[in-house]
């Protein structure tokens, strides 16, 4: 009776698993993010995402990327010497960091680009969203991303930003701009806007449809003493908070057009970009007249109590993240007397589709007239 019931289950099992393969369309195309004439990694209609890896000598291959199981998706070798495999259901909509381990050994899948993330650069996947047309590259003006290496003296050191200007910045030399400082999260830089989280585009594309007052974006990196993961209770804002407000700052407003006050200045960030932000704001209100945190925490009532009333305050996460806190939060807030917005991306966790999307609702938010 015993074997019959494991029989039956077996064969469940095996059912399940032919229907699931059967179920999976064969419409797999390459990532948008693959390296120049790289086939794979591809991605399909549904969300699936297959792999093939060469790796003739070694014995075992598993891909970071969940749902295939404890540890990612585990390839298998063919006579080719080719590893394969395709992830064990749909992965999230929008952008996945990811690697490759092959016998025990951490690394970069070779067909596709590098983005820095997890303290270190990983292989990046990108799964079409169904609204990505708000961050897609189109034939519209598009501003410039350029790179600046400013003096820290409190770091002793050259440290750099990327500064985003709007398509009109070089043809009008009188007109000046808002600036918002956006923050990275953990374990990432300040090339995690431009390049994971197409924060100039979806500028570009704003600006193009008249939608938003065009303006200045600053990222530099958030980080200024060496921790290691798990340890974010060690990290110091004093260090941060120096370079941000007494030398990043002054430098913008040197060398860029910027309407150099607390009205016409934001900060936002997501995750430990989000904990900058609200330390930062809250120690320094005379600096910053609108708040922002991503899936960053929130702000309540009581902490900004006695302090620079800001214009803006905006709370956003994803739906699989904490969205009845981050829509009380804002709620509170308003009973307050602030002016509050909450945003929840849908079907999104604590990922750059979340934070894509809330830049999107903030940057029309953001310098309005009063």
């Amino acid at each position: 009776m015993k074997f019959n019931r494991i029989l039956l289950f077996s064969m469940s099992a095996l059912a399940a698993n032919l229907c699931l393969a059967q179920d999976i369309k064969d419409d797999f195309q390459p990532s948008v993010l693959n390296q120049p004439g790289q086939q794979y990694p591809q991605v399909n209609s549904q969300g699936y995402a297959r792999f093939k890896i060469s790796a003739p000598k070694a014995d075992s291959v598993r891909v970071s990327l969940g749902l295939g199981g404890k540890g990612g998706t585990v390839l298998t070798k063919g006579d080719d010497g080719f590893f394969t495999g395709t992830t064990g259901g749909p992965m999230d909509e929008g952008f996945h960091y990811y690697h490759i381990t092959i016998d025990g050994g951490t690394f970069n899948d070779p067909g596709t680009l590098n983005f820095y993330g997890s303290t270190r650069w990983e292989s990046g996947i990108e799964i079409p969203a169904h609204d990505q047309d708000f961050y897609a590259l189109k034939d519209v003006p598009h501003g410039d991303v350029v790179q600046v290496l400013f003096p820290s003296r409190s770091t002793n050191t050259s440290r750099r930003a990327f500064v985003y200007t709007p398509p009109d910045y070089n043809k009008n030399q009188n007109k000046r701009y808002p600036v918002l400082y956006l923050q990275h999260g953990w374990g990432e830089d300040e090339t995690a806007w431009s390049n994971q989280g197409h924060a100039n585009l979806i500028m570009d594309n704003l600006i193009a449809d008249g939608k938003i007052k065009p303006f200045i974006i600053v990222m530099t990196y958030g980080i200024t003493n060496q921790l290691r993961f798990g340890h974010m209770k060690e990290f110091k804002i004093d260090t941060f908070q120096t370079v941000l407000t007494e030398e990043l700052i002054p430098y913008v407003d040197a060398h860029f057009r910027t309407l150099a006050n607390r009205q016409n200045r934001a900060m936002a960030g997501l995750s430990m970009g989000g904990m900058e932000t609200h330390t930062i704001t809250l120690n320094k209100p005379e600096v910053f007249s609108r708040y922002a945190l991503l899936s960053g925490g929130i702000y309540t009532p009581e902490e900004l109590k006695d302090k620079s009333k800001p214009d803006l305050i905006f709370i956003s996460c994803g739906s699989r993240e904490n969205p009845d806190r981050v829509r009380q939060a804002a709620d509170a807030l308003k009973q307050a007397g602030y002016n509050a917005v909450s945003f929840v991306s849908e079907n999104t966790a604590h990922e750059f589709l979340t934070w894509r999307r809330s830049l999107y609702q903030l940057a029309p938010l953001l310098f309005q007239n009063k």
